[in-house]
């Protein structure tokens, strides 16, 4: 039996859980809520879309427990999708699914039965009914939210963002999170696609490093003056060369015409870039996060089929502290060290 003490195996830790922690607010720094969906306030047609709409890590255990892609990503029901999962879950305990997945039903959903093939339907119905009376944003508020974050690409217009500001009756704040991971992609086909994308938005003609830069300032200014103090980065892995203007201008021009930018020049590129962006992060007291290791989308067939983020991502193994240690080691020389979350 799973609710939200079961990891207590004294009444000390118990009772200082219940005294000083329980009802504690919660600030959530990073997440991927759709602020669209909070603006909207939407309501959910099943628990499967719910649980199993955009939840990579329940598609990746499913596919792990050989379950037909159509009950994952694919066209089949819903239930049956629901099926499928518990069936998963009924496999995975001990894995951290099978605690999160029972959590949620004991606390949003006041289900506390374990959830396996043989009652999922009954659980799915029992879900359902109760999901009439949950929304969005109920979900954020009954989970005692104050603050949340959630993650945006640079050419996004925040217009989602506003619309929840400009709603005085949820009181929890919603801010944007900057995540330039497309600007730091040079040697990849869609790079030029979205520096036309940037220089849309921007209203700023980018032919250089330095109108390059300049658009992205202009980026970082919008989302500040929407509530946005966090960047967000995604390395893969993680490298550092001190890199002058010069060869990262050359690197960009490169790129821009479509000519083929090797593991050094990207690395160069790369580098110069995250100087240039943690120095406009400390002159706006921006906090900058550093999401260091994930080997991404490693299934090519299924990456062309489906996308990125579907599941198909795991943990690299290169040794980023020499390369790490360097980079912070310069931009505290050069004063252009901000505050950093890795």
């Amino acid at each position: 039996y799973i609710n939200y003490n079961f990891l207590f195996n004294n009444e000390k830790g118990k009772a200082l859980f219940e005294a000083y922690v329980k009802d504690l607010p919660i600030y959530d720094y990073h997440c991927h809520l759709n602020p669209q969906e909070i603006a909207e306030d939407k309501k959910y047609k099943n628990i499967t879309e719910v649980w199993l709409g955009g939840d990579h890590y329940k598609w990746r255990a499913m596919r792990i427990n050989g379950i037909e892609e159509k009950y994952i990503t694919g066209n089949g029901d819903d239930l049956e999708k629901f099926k499928a999962f518990a069936k998963t879950l009924d496999q995975a305990l001990g894995n951290p699914l099978y605690q999160w997945s029972h959590l949620e039903l004991s606390r949003y959903f006041g289900i506390d039965s374990r959830l396996t093939e043989s009652n999922a339907e009954k659980i799915y119905e029992e879900a359902n009914k109760k999901l009439e009376n949950i929304s969005a944003r109920s979900l954020i508020l009954d989970s005692k939210v104050s603050h949340l974050n959630t993650t945006d690409d640079p050419c996004d217009d925040l217009k989602w963002h506003k619309a929840i500001k400009a709603d005085t009756t949820f009181k929890v704040k919603v801010n944007p999170t900057f995540r330039p991971d497309p600007a730091f992609k040079p040697e990849q086909a869609g790079f030029k696609d979205w520096v036309e994308k940037l220089e849309t938005v921007s209203k700023i003609k980018i032919n250089d490093i330095d109108s390059f830069e300049k658009a992205l300032a202009s980026r970082i200014d919008y989302f500040h003056s929407v509530g946005c103090r966090l960047a967000d980065h995604g390395y893969e892995a993680f490298v550092y060369e001190k890199t002058g203007c010069g060869v990262a201008d050359s690197i960009f021009k490169k790129a821009l015409e479509g000519a083929s930018i090797s593991i050094g020049e990207a690395t160069e590129f790369k580098s110069y870039l995250t100087s240039f962006l943690a120095n406009e992060y400390k002159e706006r007291s921006w906090v900058m996060q550093m999401h260091l290791g994930a080997l991404r989308n490693n299934n090519t067939s299924f990456y062309k089929l489906i996308g990125a983020d579907a599941g198909f991502d795991s943990m690299g193994d290169w040794n980023m502290a020499l390369a790490l240690n360097r980079y912070l080691d310069d931009l505290y020389v050069t004063g252009s060290l901000p505050r950093t979350i890795v």
